[in-house]
């Protein structure tokens, strides 16, 4: 029904890119009030305990500072209130600030300042004195595994292991090659740009304009609405621009709960920002352990797989994530066993960080194949290539699609695989070590409920409206260009409206669904219109269009014509002004195809090669090359593709090899909360980075035949980093991040081997 102009599949910039890099987009914490006040988080000292006593004396007589909240003065609140459903909650209790005097984790807030400006709120709250009665801390996963569980209620069914299949230790002990190994991730946080604020904007009528940094407003706007009893009609919750978020956003943080709460009881607008540190006692991505048992005959074919994943909880919430699964759709075998369990420890609740299980798991799983290519003595690549399937054998369902040959092939040639030599320490340059490493990466191409407005005005321009969220991604631009393509406009002709509690519904910004929900809801938005044009046409006398059907017309050079005549038609113009009608504005509501989804399942899918150097005498890595080529479906716009892959390769090296939240387990305390000592990749660290986009067309995965791009980035990289310094230095690290003193540990204790 669409005609054929390009403007879906260009390389694009983004529509809100001149807002950002001149400053004047929007964020949480930059929108101000009359007379506005600002509040502070006081964060506790201990990881465990109770709080026997708050002196608050000091702090209340600092000039400028108007109250203090502790949990023996905090407002009521609707906690119990079962009308409000967190779209990605967790079985057991969410964090309920200021509750009672119970210390759940370090940073756990303890009190809140409010004051007439931020330095006085921050000031005061440095005189709050809290005295604890300090717990035994416990948030060593290793030494807490002994008490692990099965989760007793699933965050989603999908999380569970799959039935075991065929007879895996059987196969596995039969079989002539044979590895099996733990690989143990530390826990990484997120540390977005933007830091975590909310501005509680009141009006006169006690109304409220809120801007939250948030991956959803409108669950934003539905717990501050059932948990302090206000009616959704009075409050508008903004996230118009979000300055990172990496799935930190996706359910409210406790300065959204201080500010509102602060603002109803002082009837006064109020603004509550975190600093950096607060940032590291929010969710994390958690710390793990996993083995992974593989066996396969002498060609290299998979006759056993066996994967058990623990990772840390808190406890007050049963956290879970699909983080073995992989382990039986990644590659053909029939004897699969994969375990899951988790562990109650005295932090605070893990949450999504990109690619949540997948990036997990799929490292400990793609680590294990490398090292079974070497037992079995073939290239780690061809190994993957013998144990290709086009099925997902976890559900016994076909796939939509799956180019993921495409991928190892495409990818290979361009890094130049064929030229790697196979022995570990064969390659060097000078002082430097040279390794080529590879992986696969999987993620889930999902499609969720959504909502979208198209309004066509009489002048021929566009307005498309949705709650979706752009949390750095492109949302704004990819929304535009879709109904842009479905009216023949230029992007500059279309205005995209999003980030908005009162538009049109749609689930949280996660998941890499974002792109298939809310683009095939504004694709169905801008047919509706079209559809409602075509029936004023043939209103008109004698309309050229009487007879056409919906499929049989397109909308070309502000006219409404035949697809297979452009001659013949009306212009938008003429059929707005025979009906009398300023504007057209179509409302779509899409689900996702559930007859499809009994019948295939659908996943994103990457070959991810990488280079790396280590010093020989400092054991420092670089990473000087990465090809990462994708197959993800239809591409909308390559320009904010590529930055989303890159962005992702980038954390992957920042998993691999740098991110690690340091906690001393003596006190429970997490000692590198800043980014001085919480190493993250920065320029001097990330080198030559390429991607390809492999041509995949998938018509069932989503309408509009894309399969997300958010999370496969990061998938894969970790693992292919690992195996590159492995094929450099002869060592083999199963501890993540791979760090110099690891490296250094590792090769000498490879040199006394081989003396």
């Amino acid at each position: 029904m669409f005609n054929s102009s390009k403007v879906v599949g260009l390389p694009l910039s983004r529509i809100d890119g001149p807002l950002k890099v001149t400053g004047t987009a929007g964020y949480a914490a930059e929108y101000s009030a009359p007379d506005m006040l600002h509040g502070y988080v006081v964060c506790s000292t201990v990881a465990t305990g109770t709080i026997t006593k708050i002196d608050t004396s000091a702090a209340e007589a600092f000039p400028g500072v108007v109250k203090i909240y502790t949990y023996e003065n905090r407002p009521k609140a609707a906690w119990r209130d079962s009308k409000w459903k967190d779209e990605v909650a967790l079985p057991g209790h969410p964090l309920r600030p200021l509750n009672n005097d119970r210390i759940l984790f370090d940073g756990q807030p303890v009190a809140l300042v409010v004051a007439d400006s931020f330095e006085a709120a921050r000031d005061a709250a440095a005189l709050v004195q809290v005295t604890y009665e300090a717990g035994e801390p416990h948030t060593d996963l290793a030494r807490e595994q002994g008490d692990s569980y099965v989760p007793p209620v699933p965050r989603m069914q999908a999380f569970m292991p799959p039935k075991p299949r065929g007879d895996s230790e059987a196969a596995f002990a039969q079989a002539p090659h044979q590895i099996s190994a733990e690989y143990t991730i530390e826990g990484e946080h997120h540390n977005p740009m933007e830091l975590f604020a909310t501005t509680a904007i009141r009006h006169e009528d006690g109304s409220y304009l809120i801007h939250d940094k948030s991956q959803g407003s409108q669950n934003s706007h539905d717990y501050i609405c059932n948990i302090f009893s206000l009616d959704p009609e009075t409050v508008v919750v903004r996230n118009s621009y979000v300055g990172g978020a990496f799935g930190s956003g996706l359910r409210p943080k406790h300065q959204l709960f201080f500010a509102v709460m602060a603002s109803l009881d002082l009837k006064r607008s109020v603004r509550v920002e975190m600093s950096r540190q607060e940032m590291f006692y929010l969710t994390w991505r958690p710390t793990s352990i996993q083995t992974v048992s593989l066996a396969a005959d002498d060609k290299g074919h998979l006759q056993s797989v066996m994967h058990h994943a623990l990772h840390a909880t808190s406890r007050y919430e049963d956290y879970q994530e699909n983080v073995a699964n992989w382990s039986g759709l990644a590659y053909k075998c029939d004897n699969v066993t994969i375990s899951y369990e988790i562990a109650k420890l005295d932090v605070p609740t893990p949450g999504d960080m990109r690619a949540p299980g997948a990036a997990t798991g799929i490292t400990a799983l793609e680590t294990a194949m490398d090292e079974l290519a070497y037992e079995v003595g073939i290239d780690p690549l061809e190994l993957r290539v013998i144990n290709f399937i086009h099925r997902d054998q976890n559900t016994d369902k076909d796939l939509t699609s799956k180019a993921l040959h495409a991928c190892y092939r495409e990818g290979a040639e361009r890094f130049g695989w064929s030229e790697r030599s196979h022995e570990p320490r064969s390659m060097r340059e000078g002082n430097e070590l040279i390794g080529w490493g590879v992986a696969t990466g999987i993620w889930e191409a999902q499609m969720s409920p959504a909502e979208a407005k198209v309004r066509l005005s009489s002048d021929g321009k566009l307005t498309v409206s949705a709650a979706a969220s752009d949390i750095g991604t492109g949302t704004y631009t990819i929304l535009g260009q879709l109904a842009a393509e479905a009216f023949d406009l230029s992007l500059s002709d279309v205005t995209v409206k999003i980030g908005d509690s009162s538009l049109p519904k749609t689930t949280v910004e996660g998941g890499s669904w974002t792109a298939a929900s809310s683009g095939t809801a504004v694709q169905v938005a801008a047919k509706m219109v079209i559809a409602t044009l075509l029936k004023a046409a043939q209103k008109i006398d004698n309309s050229p269009l009487a007879k056409a059907t919906e499929e049989q017309v397109e909308v070309a050079e502000g006219r409404l014509v035949l697809e297979t005549n452009h001659q013949v038609g009306i212009a938008l113009s003429d059929i707005m002004a025979a009906a009398g009608l300023d504007e057209i504005e179509e409302h779509a509501k899409i689900e996702p195809d559930k007859s499809i989804q009994k019948k295939y399942s659908a996943y994103t899918h990457s070959a991810v090669f990488v280079e790396v150097r280590v010093d020989e005498e400092l054991g420092q890595v670089r990473v000087t090359r990465v090809v990462d080529a994708v197959a993800a479906g239809r591409i909308l716009n390559p320009k904010t593709a590529r930055s989303q892959i890159l962005g992702g390769v980038v954390m992957g090296i920042g998993m691999a090899l740098h991110e690690e939240g340091m906690v001393d387990h003596r006190t429970g305390r997490i000692m590198n909360h800043n980014l001085a000592e919480y190493h993250v990749p920065a320029h001097a660290d990330i080198e030559e980075i390429d991607v390809i986009f492999v041509e995949e067309d998938d018509d069932k995965a989503s309408p509009i035949g894309v399969k997300g791009l958010g999370e496969i980035g990061i998938v894969g990289v970790a693992a292919a980093v690992s195996n590159a310094i492995f094929h450099a230095t002869g060592s083999r690290i199963r501890s993540f991040p791979i760090t110099i003193d690891k490296v250094l540990g590792a090769t000498a204790l490879e040199s006394e081997t081989l003396q």
